[in-house]
């Protein structure tokens, strides 16, 4: 009313003409005050981090997302492509402060080191039970720290037993439950000509070896670190006896002398080329082999056991967490809802042939027709084995790398180097 009363009397001053101006432009400035609030607010900017390959992948989910939420602008910055140097990334950004990532993309095994430094945003509340039913047990508990949730998981992975499903029945064998049955088709199946190889594994002192023997400590009963009471059970009599069953592969020649110095890759090609009868190896080898002299003749099951025992799937796969530093977490989490929501696993799915951390993708029609191999899959993947869940997993898993690898290349006995193992790990988790 003030303003109106101001416009009025000083229109008395101002020849006609120019009165009509003057109210236009006053109009027009009025305008702009309405429509400035409106415009001038940006999209918060949401920032993530991860391998350059990967980042290229999730690029048409990426302008999906910002087309969908014009208030938000996700952007993903690309890093080298070792995983190894993005947790390095992370931890730099971190540890100085003022990160500018609001979200971290993170391998499982990330989880309990960033989580106990403080570092991610607990998100148990933002997940009801019901929504926490419909993904893999195996990826919610490798997303959790100390019974709170701190990573949401995107795609899964676990590691399985492939066989030659023709070579098997050829010989007249059912696929192996138990680890002697492995030995004794592997022996004979050699004996007779139809393969170079029994049984293949990641024996190099690298991350691979600690996720394959991760299995083989479930099959015989046995365990590596419990994460609630930090018991380490690398000396337990049945903890060596699983250490004593990949020697006896390489000490019988049911694997290869060089398993010793083979990644997943090595592996993958002995037995895409014909030349074993089982590989230990991820979900990514089945479409692999699809293109392979071996296509049609292969199949998958989970890990062979001790009898009496179960067998494991070591939990692999990646997934988000909120960083606790980031100044927009429900933004965030709107992210987080995309990407780990059933439309976006399934695209991401059908385009890069991953594993899906959602239980009814495995028999969603659209995957299975192109990846027929999903649901039994799915078996697989449900007897999951986490990797322990502590802040110094990265520590302990250096351990037990270097006295398995000791162990299976002769330079100490089984039982020597288990016991090694497990003492500097209880000297290590002690000391924090």
């Amino acid at each position: 009313m003030i303003i109106a009363n101001f416009l009025i009397d000083i229109t008395r001053y101002i020849p006609k003409k120019a009165k009509i101006s003057l109210f236009l432009a006053i109009f027009l400035l009025f305008l702009q005050f309405l429509i400035l609030p409106a415009s001038s607010q940006q999209p918060v900017e949401i920032k993530t981090l991860m391998r350059a390959d990967e980042a290229q992948q999730w690029q048409p989910l990426v302008e999906k997302f910002n087309q969908q939420h014009p208030e938000i602008d996700l952007e993903v910055v690309e890093a080298p492509s070792d995983s190894n140097q993005v947790e390095d990334l992370y931890t730099a950004s971190f540890l100085l402060g003022n990160s500018p990532y609001d979200l971290v993309y993170m391998d499982i095994v990330w989880t309990p080191k960033f989580a106990a430094a403080g570092w991610l945003l607990d998100v148990s509340d933002r997940l009801s039970q019901q929504e926490i039913d419909r993904f893999l047990t195996g990826d919610i508990q490798g997303g959790m720290y100390q019974d709170k949730l701190y990573r949401i998981p995107f795609r899964s992975d676990a590691g399985m037993l492939y066989y030659r499903e023709d070579l098997l029945a050829q010989a007249g064998y059912k696929p192996p439950e138990t680890f002697s049955e492995l030995i004794q088709i592997s022996q004979d199946l050699q004996q007779q000509g139809l393969a170079e190889w029994g049984y293949v594994w990641q024996g190099k002192q690298y991350e691979g070896l600690a996720a394959m023997f991760v299995e083989i400590l479930q099959g015989h009963g046995a365990f590596w670190v419990d994460p609630q009471t930090l018991e380490v059970g690398l000396d337990k009599p049945e903890a060596i006896q699983a250490v004593e069953f990949l020697r006896t592969t390489i000490e019988q020649k049911i694997a290869p002398p060089g398993v010793t110095t083979y990644a997943e890759d090595e592996t993958r090609l002995l037995f895409e080329n014909g030349k074993a009868v089982f590989l230990r190896n991820w979900p990514y080898i089945y479409t692999s082999a699809l293109n392979s002299s071996i296509a049609g003749k292969y199949s998958i099951k989970p890990m062979v056991h001790a009898p009496g025992e179960s067998s494991g799937a070591c939990q692999g796969g990646w997934g988000l967490g909120i960083a606790k530093s980031s100044k927009h977490p429900d933004a965030a989490w709107q992210v987080v809802e995309f990407f780990s929501s059933e439309n976006a696993q399934r695209e991401y799915v059908l385009a890069n042939g991953y594993v899906p951390s959602r239980i009814s993708l495995f028999n969603d029609p659209q995957i299975v027709a192109k990846y027929s191999h999903y649901p039994k899959l799915l078996s697989v993947v449900q007897n999951s084995a986490l990797r322990p869940p502590i802040s110094q997993y990265s520590q302990v898993s250096d351990i037990l790398q270097r006295y398995l690898s000791a162990a299976l290349t002769k330079k100490m006995t089984s039982e020597t180097a288990m016991n090694a193992a497990a003492a500097e790990t209880r000297r290590l988790l002690r000391s924090n």
